[in-house]
C-alpha cells in the first residue's frame, strides 16, 4: 500500500499545523526530511531539510507504530509552525519523495476502516463529529463514533445466529428425533431484535434532525413584526424590515444553536389574500415551508385567524407587546420583551422531542434496520407453520443478518464507500 501524505489540520495560518504521513515507509519519508532515524514510537524535537538541504522548519515528530494507530499502519505526525509558506515547503517536499502521494480525501479515514480500527458507522459518526455545530450533535456523533450502533448491531447479529443455528440444527436431524422444541426459544430471540429495531426505527427521524438541525418556521400575517422578531433572534439584520406591507416575498433561513441543538429559523412571507403575483407566489412557498417545519410560531392575535392549522408542539404568540397594556403571551422583535421566554419555549418542545433519538442517524442505517425487521417478521410468521418450513425461515434470518451487516460496512456497501470518504477533507 502506498504511503500518503496531507496536512491534517485547517488550511491557512495557524500557532501550529500538523502533517500527516502514513503508510509502510512512513518512518523512513519522515526521517529523511530531518535526515535522521526515528523511533518507532515516541515523539522527538528535530529540524526540517529539503532536498537541497536548506532548513525549513524545526518540527516536533509523533511516531506510532502499526497497528496502534489511528490507521493502523505506521504514521509520523510532523507538528509545524503553522505558516503557510512552511506548511506548502513541507508538502513540496514529501511530494518531491519517490513512492509518497498526496492522500485522497477521507484515505486516512478509510484506511482506518479498512485495518479493523473503526466500522463504517464509526466512520459517519467521525464525520458528524467534524461537521458539529452544537453540542446535542457532538454528543450524538460521540455516541456513533464510540462504536454505540456498531456494538448494537453486533448484539442483534449474536441473537438472530443464534436462533438461525437452533433452527438449522432442527433441519440437520429432521429424520431424526428431536426432544427439544426449540420454536419458542428461536421466537423469543426473534421478537427481543424486532423489539430493538422498531425501537431504533422511530427514532431515527428525531436522530436526523439533531444532525441535519430542526426548523422553525415565524409565520403571521403581514407587518406584524416577523422579520423584526427574526433579526432579534438571530442577533443580526438577516431580514429586511419596514412598515409597508408584503416587505418579505421570499423565505429568510438563519441557522443557529438554541440550548444546544441546531435550528434554522425561518421568516416567512406574510399571509393574506392578495391580488400581486410575485406576493402570492411568497405566501405558497411560505404555507408550504411552514407546513414542512418541526414548529411554526404564530405570531398572530389568534392562531385560527391564519390558514395553516396547528399541530403538537407549535407557539402561540400575539406580536408588538410593546404597544400593548394587556402584555400577556405576547412578544416584541423591535424591544426583545418575551424573546427570552419565547426562545425557552422552543427550546423546551425540541428537547422533549430529542429524547426520542436513536443511535442510528442516517436514511442508510434506517434502511438497512427496516429490510433487517421486514425478515424477521417474515420468518417469525413463517415459524407458527411448524418444522416442515424451518429453512424458508432460516433463509428470512440470513436475509436479517446480512442487513445488519450491510449496517456497519461488513458487506453491500463499496458503492458507498466513495461517497461517504469523499466529504472528508484530504487530511482525514
Amino acid at each position: 500500500m502506498d504511503t500518503i501524505f496531507a496536512l491534517a489540520s485547517a488550511q491557512g495560518k495557524a500557532g501550529v499545523a500538523v502533517v500527516r504521513i502514513s503508510g509502510p515507509d512512513a518512518h523512513r519519508v519522515a526521517g529523511m526530511l530531518c535526515q535522521s532515524r526515528l523511533p518507532k514510537r515516541g515523539m522527538c524535537l528535530k529540524t526540517l531539510v529539503n532536498k537541497s538541504r536548506e532548513v525549513l522548519d524545526q518540527a516536533l515528530i509523533l511516531t506510532f507504530q502499526g497497528p496502534a494507530s489511528f490507521t493502523g499502519e505506521d504514521i509520523a505526525e510532523l507538528q509545524l509552525h503553522g505558516s503557510i509558506a512552511i506548511v506548502t515547503s513541507v508538502l513540496q517536499t514529501l511530494s518531491d519523495i519517490e513512492g509518497v502521494r498526496l492522500a485522497l480525501p477521507g484515505e486516512f479515514t478509510r484506511r482506518a476502516m479498512e485495518n479493523g480500527k473503526m466500522n463504517l458507522a464509526q466512520v459517519e459518526g467521525l464525520a458528524d463529529l467534524i461537521d458539529a455545530e452544537t453540542e446535542a450533535q457532538r454528543c450524538q456523533a460521540q455516541r456513533l463514533l464510540d462504536g454505540a450502533l456498531g456494538d448494537a448491531a453486533e448484539r442483534w447479529r449474536l441473537k438472530l445466529i443464534r436462533a438461525a443455528g437452533l433452527i438449522e440444527a432442527t433441519i440437520d436431524f429432521a429424520d431424526e428425533d428431536v426432544p427439544v422444541d426449540v420454536t419458542p426459544e428461536v421466537d423469543a430471540l426473534l421478537a427481543s431484535v424486532c423489539a430493538d429495531l422498531e425501537q431504533e426505527l422511530a427514532g431515527v427521524v428525531i436522530a436526523e434532525r439533531i444532525r441535519c438541525g430542526f426548523e422553525v418556521a415565524i409565520v403571521g400575517p403581514p407587518n406584524v413584526g416577523k422579520s423584526t422578531l427574526l433579526n432579534t433572534l438571530a442577533g443580526r439584520e438577516a431580514a429586511i424590515t419596514s412598515e409597508f406591507e408584503g416587505t418579505t416575498r421570499d423565505v429568510i433561513e438563519v441557522r443557529m444553536d438554541l440550548a444546544g441543538l441546531p435550528v434554522t429559523l425561518l421568516d416567512t412571507a406574510g399571509i393574506r389574500e392578495t391580488s400581486d403575483f410575485v406576493e402570492g407566489k411568497g405566501i405558497d412557498l411560505a404555507k408550504s415551508r411552514a407546513e414542512k417545519a418541526d414548529i411554526r410560531v404564530f405570531l398572530v392575535e389568534e392562531a385560527r385567524d391564519l390558514d395553516i392549522p396547528m399541530q403538537e408542539g407549535d407557539i402561540h404568540v400575539r406580536p408588538k407587546l410593546d404597544t400593548r397594556v394587556d402584555k400577556h403571551g405576547a412578544v416584541s422583535g423591535l424591544t426583545g420583551d418575551g424573546v427570552d421566554e419565547l426562545i425557552e419555549r422552543i427550546a423546551a418542545v425540541l428537547t422533549q422531542r430529542t429524547g426520542s433519538a436513536g443511535i442510528a442517524t442516517r436514511e442508510r442505517h434506517r434502511n438497512a434496520m427496516r429490510d433487517a425487521l421486514i425478515s424477521l417478521k417474515a420468518g417469525r410468521r413463517i415459524l407458527e407453520n411448524g418444522p416442515d418450513f424451518y429453512d424458508v425461515a432460516a433463509e428470512e434470518l440470513r436475509g436479517a443478518i446480512r442487513a445488519l451487516e450491510s449496517l456497519v460496512g461488513r458487506i453491500d456497501v463499496e458503492n458507498l464507500l466513495d461517497e461517504i470518504f469523499s466529504s472528508f477533507c484530504l487530511g482525514k
